[in-house]
């Protein structure tokens, strides 16, 4: 007589048949979803847009609740913070504009120029009476230019990335030329984060070194080289927590607030606990815009690295995770912009651009909710500051347009006109331009020549975008014409 039970052979099999089957109907859930998105050639370009612009409206709404107390306590009324950032957003909406209209080529060829320029900035910031903040917030990281301070490790945050994406673009087509780019580039990136480092900013440091390591990890160097980094992060961590002074203090409180130990909350532990006092009155729904309790001098800098206890208190669980939800298909839609780009340069800077911006609202989202130590660093797009307000908006601005010359995007823009956006202010039409090809590509069509056949997946096979040429008039000038060379199908038929 057999028995029906399964043998232990078959049970791991059985789990593997379940999961599969689960992921089978995720999947199919999901496909009318993913052939929607697959028909719509602007929709990245339309996303980053609409998460972008929710994101900075969230912002300014939030620094005018929390900024109204601390502004009268500074001398100010009780809305100057909130009229300067409505200024710099404003400044960075411009900016972010100019990034729309300028080719991206032309971005390409002033990378090497944004770097000395940002190379520049960080040696002046750290000589005495050019940068200051040491004295008032303990890092030597602005130049004060009239009403305007200007905060270097920003320009350098986004330059790097900028940089790093022209410098390696075109690093596969050979080993040794794609080690030594890397090496180099590795280089200049040390070389920076040293010289923000001594500016005794470490949040604007650790903020710097990931937008370095996201672009070494979408460029594909080993995953040894990461399993080093962290490892030498781990050990930095022990050191810093060993060396006392209020870094140590800060990993002290976060090991602490993860057994729940709050004994300390009133002085090394007082902004986290705050913290956590605001996002658990505000509840599921919130006490209301402008009805904050801890912005009334119980919160430090609520309207800066705490703004997300103040977005949890007045519009409770739900805000929380609208801006979770936001951050989130922003790296979606970015990283998908750089999935769908027509070459490695657009690729790399809207992977990296949006790595960095990403990374560093979850990791102010994460201390400020108690999973990782407080690092100083704000939340990009949200909270109130001078440059990071800007060169953000203008990093976005950089990513939207990568979307933009996405080749779908490119070839529906030149067949059906540009979206209302565009028009309205003045965004010219995106050009196609040629895309790399990367090693593997290019050695598998070499492959297929030699034998004959036509290569797959190359640029003869691939639709291409309408490209416009000049033709020869019979009055001895040009006419200039456009001719389709493959025409992007709308999904209703028409042509």
């Amino acid at each position: 007589m057999t028995s029906s039970a399964p043998t232990r052979r078959e049970r791991p099999r059985e789990k593997t048949r379940e999961k599969n089957r689960e992921q089978s109907s995720v999947a199919s859930f999901l496909a009318p979803v993913r052939q929607w998105m697959e028909t719509q050639p602007t929709l990245d370009y339309l996303m980053i847009r609409i998460v972008v612009f929710a994101l900075t409206a969230i912002g300014v709404v939030m620094v005018f609740s929390s900024s109204m107390t601390w502004s009268v306590i500074e001398g100010d009324s009780v809305w100057g913070s909130a009229l300067r950032q409505c200024v710099l957003v404003a400044l960075g909406l411009i900016l972010m504009w100019c990034c729309l209209v300028t080719r991206l080529s032309f971005i390409r060829r002033l990378a090497p120029i944004l770097l000395g320029i940002s190379i520049l900035l960080l040696v002046l910031v750290l000589i005495p009476g050019i940068g200051t903040g040491l004295e008032d917030f303990g890092s030597q990281s602005w130049i004060v230019l009239g009403p305007l301070r200007l905060q270097p490790s920003e320009v350098a945050r986004v330059t790097i990335a900028i940089w790093g994406a022209h410098y390696l673009a075109g690093a596969g087509y050979s080993p040794d030329e794609r080690r030594k780019r890397i090496f180099v580039f590795g280089g200049v990136g040390v070389l920076m984060g040293v010289l923000i480092f001594a500016e005794r900013d470490f949040g604007m440091a650790v903020s710097f070194a990931v937008v370095v390591l996201a672009l070494l990890f979408f460029v594909g160097v080993q995953r040894s080289f990461f399993v080093g980094v962290v490892a030498l992060a781990v050990l930095t961590v022990g050191v810093i927590l060993l060396g006392g002074g209020y870094r140590s203090q800060r990993i002290h409180v976060y090991l602490d607030a993860l057994v729940g130990n709050f004994d300390d909350t009133r002085s090394n532990a007082y902004q986290s606990h705050q913290g956590f006092l605001s996002l658990a009155d505000g509840g599921a729904l919130g006490v209301g815009i402008g009805q904050s309790r801890a912005k009334w001098f119980y919160l430090p800098e609520a309207k800066n690295d705490f703004i997300f206890a103040i977005i949890g208190e007045e519009l409770g669980l739900w805000g929380g995770a609208m801006v979770i939800l936001l951050f989130g298909l922003l790296g979606y839609f970015g990283l998908r912009v750089a999935r769908r780009s027509q070459n490695d340069f657009h690729a790399l800077m809207a992977a990296t651009l949006t790595a960095g911006v990403v990374v560093q609202a979850f990791v102010n989202i994460g201390y400020v909710i108690g999973v990782v130590p407080v690092t100083g660093i704000q939340l990009p797009l949200i909270s109130a500051g001078g440059t990071s307000a800007i060169i953000t908006l203008a990093s976005m601005g950089l990513l939207a347009s990568c979307a933009r010359h996405e080749p779908e995007a490119v070839s529906s823009m030149q067949n059906y006109g540009r979206p209302f956006f565009d028009r309205l202010l003045r965004i010219r039409e995106p050009l196609a331009e040629g895309p790399v090809v990367r090693p593997r590509e290019q050695r598998g069509e070499e492959r297929e020549r030699a034998r004959g056949d036509a290569p797959r997946g190359s640029q003869s096979s691939r639709p291409r975008p309408v490209t416009r040429r000049r033709r020869p008039s019979s009055a001895g000038g040009s006419v200039r014409t456009e001719r389709p060379t493959e025409r992007y199908r709308d999904p209703r038929g028409r042509r």
